[in-house]
């Protein structure tokens, strides 16, 4: 069931990094202005609807991920290295790892957002819509869009500083 629903989670995030892709080439595509503002509010509706949407089961999961990564260690050292203990770890390991791999692409959606403004900013829309674009250019920095959790930007930055802390505590954990 967890793998499940953290490879559902995974398909969520993939197909909102997709969106975002697919904004910056409709924009390079089809550079109209007037619109650009209108199709960047969609697309940060429908993260935000689908951040909001799967938000419980992205909590769930990771706590499940903080859970499971001691267990772990504790069944690796406890358990003989017999027939059953290596596939009930090897299980275990890979949920884990899909669910580390579910951080990072969440946090993948926010930084594809923080991106979107330099590439409208480096097309060029003619001469006369320079203040236009950068009215949309910073519309779009001040929309702060991206994979949101519990009202929490997901960042890369801030997946790493965990993953950090977390591997820490598990060294503190395996080393006494």
């Amino acid at each position: 069931i967890l793998a499940c629903l953290t490879y559902c989670m995974l398909f969520v995030c993939r197909a909102l990094t997709v969106i975002v892709d697919t904004f910056g080439c409709r924009v390079a595509d089809n550079p109209d202005l007037s619109k650009v503002m209108h199709q960047w509010n969609v697309l940060q509706a429908v993260v935000r609807k689908a951040c909001g949407t799967i938000e419980w089961c992205f909590v769930v999961l990771t706590v499940t991920a903080v859970i499971m990564i001691p267990a772990l260690i504790a069944d690796f050292f406890m358990l003989e290295l017999g027939r059953g203990a290596i596939p009930t770890l090897l299980a275990g390991t890979v949920i884990t790892i899909s669910i580390v791999r579910m951080l990072f692409m969440a946090a993948a959606v926010t930084d594809k957002c923080t991106r979107v403004p330099a590439l409208v900013n480096a097309l060029s829309f003619g001469d006369d819509t320079y203040r236009v674009k950068q009215h949309i250019v910073e519309y779009i920095l001040n929309s702060a869009a991206g994979f949101y959790v519990c009202d929490v930007r997901m960042t890369t930055e801030m997946t790493l500083k965990f993953m950090y802390t977390w591997s820490i505590v598990v060294f503190g954990i395996t080393t006494s």
